[in-house]
């Protein structure tokens, strides 16, 4: 099959004739594709793939980081799993964001919502044409698979907003008038799910169960994201039913190695329902590959990147969350929120405070889960085919940011060259999946919990671990022990202890990925949780070598507080910019 070819924008030549007559005054924009010029089917499978196109977060006028389809600055370093990292004033609106200081004249927020309701627009453009009596050479079947496709799409955008701010408008092809800037001045106060839901169910119904192009969306997927759409409200028995139908009938399976769903080489797996497509040395100019994560790199020209730009590094509550106790279990008690689970107690050793030339002894005794170090880069451990991580040496500011660097993204050195930007070694082709056959089985297990079906919530999350233990490991040498529940625990041990099994199994499975802050908001545990993180974060940490050290100590005094920040400001910006007749349509969030 070939593969979708992501275009970041389109191009038309128009041709401009200057005759003496009042044509003179309706010239085409130069660079802009005119709907005459697209009213074919060419034109509006371009289109589609302009609404495609900002999946990954790259081409709507911002940085990239701020919309990337990782959303490392929104769900990452908010959730506990991650720090900032480089340098302090590095990026400040990172900063405060980390540190939930957060104002509405940020421009990380104003970029992701402009990309948001950019991906929306492209969508909507798609549709419009689709439906238009002007295209000629499409047959009915072709149009409302366009159609499908696009408002798979505008689910996905509308998503993505609705998870950061909530309350925000929803814009659909009605609404949208492409020469009315006035006309999607729509207020923010309304829900939109059911909306979100609509779109999705549509694409549900009329999308093929495969696609000859990699990266299309298909009727799985649409299913998958309306089941997403219904455990982000609690509508448990509705999800299950959907999960249930992919988990049976798509065809889509675990992959035996964990580490499959995060090489490039094994992109577009039997694992993956809906990937976003990440494509270097095609002969693009623009900002392909993974371009908005390309300051999340190891800061060293001996490492994967090339040095630069030391963002993005995990927690060392992150990494103590993969110890095991003697049973081969997550360290967690008997509370859903996680205040009660034991694992940050100690640390797991580090060499925080030494450099690469210094003695350090890693204690590969240690017991933990081997996902952890498919995830986390830590010192004296393989970091794929690159070597033992050096520690020091790989960190740009250590004593800042901390001791570990992000690997999920990372490439081989075997795949250097094939697998990376010809001028940028961190832009790489290893896709974003989105939605994969791991999610489904653990949203499963979360619907089981919540309608009282412990042993098969049960059931659920043993597939995972027992894929953790039997799949592959990244360095043999380390002490890797992880095991299954045993028959009955959920039951035995209450719903609060199986909530909080699932919420640990996830976090396991997904961390770094940029899911964790969002899951948070949704199981109402957010402010004890992030808060015994902040706390925790920014003390001295003893870890099981007997050292102690300085951890985070910019977090102290930092707190999440409840009934804000669930979600995001909306920019100032784009509420002074809604304004009709003197009044802004949009409505700030609470406590902002």
């Amino acid at each position: 099959m070939k593969k979708l070819i992501i275009i970041a924008s389109l191009v038309a030549t128009v041709g401009v004739n200057f005759s003496c007559s009042d044509s003179f005054f309706n010239i085409e924009p130069q660079g802009a594709a005119s709907l005459t010029s697209l009213s074919n089917k060419n034109g509006v499978n371009a289109l589609l793939i302009g609404a495609y196109s900002l999946l990954d977060g790259v081409g709507a006028g911002n940085t990239g980081r701020q919309s990337t389809i990782s959303n490392y600055v929104f769900g990452g370093i908010t959730s506990g799993d991650a720090v900032k990292g480089t340098d302090i004033g590095d990026q400040p609106e990172q900063e405060y964001i980390e540190q939930y200081l957060w104002l509405s004249d940020n421009t990380y927020f104003l970029g992701k919502w402009q990309h948001t309701y950019d991906g929306v627009a492209r969508a909507n453009e798609a549709i419009l044409l689709a439906k238009s009596t002007d295209v000629k050479d499409m047959t009915e079947a072709e149009r409302n698979q366009v159609v499908a496709e696009a408002r798979f799409l505008r689910g996905h955008y509308h998503f993505e907003g609705k998870k950061m701010w909530n309350k925000i408008p929803y814009i659909d092809e009605t609404i949208y008038k492409r020469d009315d800037p006035n006309s999607t001045k729509v207020p923010n106060d309304k829900d939109i799910w059911s909306n979100i839901e609509a779109d999705f169910k549509f694409a549900a119904d009329n999308l093929p169960a495969t696609q000859g192009q990699k990266g299309r969306a298909t009727k799985w997927a649409a299913k998958t994201y309306l089941a997403k759409a219904y455990i982000f409200q609690g509508k448990w028995q509705a999800a299950k039913d959907l999960l249930l139908d992919v988990y049976t009938n798509s065809g889509k399976k675990l992959m035996p190695n964990y580490h499959d769903n995060y090489r490039n080489i094994t992109n577009n797996n039997a694992e993956s329902i809906f990937e976003v497509e990440f494509s270097v040395n095609d002969g693009s100019t623009g900002n392909n590959g993974n371009a908005g994560d390309n300051l999340n790199w190891p800061y060293s020209a001996n490492s994967p990147g090339r040095g630069c730009c030391g963002f993005y590094l995990p927690s060392q509550n992150l990494v103590n969350a993969f110890k095991t106790d003697a049973d081969g279990l997550p360290m967690i008690g008997a509370k859903a929120d996680g205040t009660a689970d034991t694992y940050n107690a100690v640390d797991v050793p580090n060499d925080q405070g030494l450099k690469s030339d210094q003695t350090f002894n890693l204690k590969k005794d240690v017991p933990v889960d081997p996902r952890l170090d498919w995830t986390v880069g830590r010192r004296g451990v393989n970091f794929l085919d690159w070597g033992q991580m050096p520690g020091f040496n790989w960190i740009r500011n250590q004593t800042y940011s901390g001791p570990y660097i992000g690997k999920k993204w990372m490439y081989y050195l075997a795949d250097e060259g094939s697998s990376t930007h010809s001028t940028s070694k961190r832009n790489v082709n290893n896709n974003y999946r989105l939605l994969k056959m791991s999610s489904v089985i653990l949203w499963l297990a979360e619907c089981e919990v919540e309608l009282g079906n412990f042993a098969e919530a049960e059931k659920y999350v043993n597939l995972i671990r027992n894929r953790a233990k039997t799949g592959s490991v990244q360095d043999a040498s380390v002490n890797y022990v992880v095991n299954p529940y045993p028959a009955g625990t959920f039951a035995s041990k209450g719903k609060e202890y199986a909530q909080n099994a699932v919420r640990m199994e996830s976090r396991l499975e997904f961390a770094m990925e940029g899911h964790r802050f969002f899951d948070l908001v949704r199981w109402g545990i957010a402010e004890p949780y992030i808060n015994k993180y902040l706390t925790e974060e920014s003390l001295n940490g003893t870890d099981l070598a007997g050292r102690t050290y300085n951890k985070r100590g910019y977090l102290k005094g930092k707190a999440y507080t409840k009934g804000k920040n669930e979600y995001f400001p909306l920019p100032n910006d784009e509420i002074l910019n809604s304004q009709k007749a003197g009044a802004a349509t949009l409505k700030q969030n609470p406590g902002y």
